[in-house]
């Protein structure tokens, strides 16, 4: 079993190091931290004042660690959902915020489990989790890699300047379909002609 620094680590593997995509709402983004996170985290790095580009450029690999264990897996209480599904909410929350949690809790009802689409993990969540996951095990675990990746397709059929993030140049699965694809079992990933069947409405 995987520790949560561990899993924090992989993800810092996945996100890479600093980028500043004009497309990406996130702004600049250094081991996956926004500069929108470090303006809330008031983490002035170089003491000048502000918190602007030169901060998040300055932003180490061990601190985007630390802050991705602080306030995406404790704060968000991910710790409460059964360990085999930790890894990819942690994940998905440090890529998209509390839609991870929203995108498991529209899920539960798909299980019998409903409960109010808040994008917070409280006790009913985490309980109604634990039911499904014990009625369906790993399949849960896929159920929700699966839905990720579905809402990373909506994501770029609705905003084309994100497509890129999830078909390639070339027109293979992008950064986010394979990052979604790492929590989900090979038989349940695209084939290469079912995504270019997906996306083919794409310009």
């Amino acid at each position: 079993m995987k520790t949560v620094q561990q899993i924090a680590e992989e993800i810092v593997g996945r996100e890479g190091g600093f980028v500043n995509d004009p497309d990406d709402p996130g702004g600049a983004t250094n081991y996956g931290v926004t500069i929108h996170t470090m303006r809330r985290l008031g983490l002035d790095l170089d003491r000048d004042g502000d918190i602007d580009v030169a901060d998040v450029r300055q932003l180490s690999r061990a601190h985007a660690i630390n802050i991705f264990t602080r306030h995406y897996f404790e704060r968000p209480r991910i710790s409460m959902l059964p360990q085999p599904l930790q890894a990819s909410v942690f994940d998905m929350y440090v890529n998209a915020g509390s839609n991870a949690v929203k995108i498991l809790q529209r899920l539960l009802g798909q299980f019998q489990e409903a409960v109010v689409v808040d994008g917070v993990l409280g006790t009913k969540t985490a309980m109604a989790v634990a039911r499904a996951y014990q009625k369906a095990g790993d399949y849960l675990v896929d159920a929700y890699g699966i839905a990720r990746r579905d809402y990373y397709l909506r994501l770029a059929d609705r905003r084309p300047a994100s497509r890129k993030y999830a078909r390639t140049r070339r027109g293979g699965k992008g950064g986010w379909i394979k990052r979604a694809e790492e929590f989900i079992s090979p038989r349940f990933h695209l084939t290469d002609k079912e995504f270019q069947k997906r996306v083919s409405a794409w310009a």
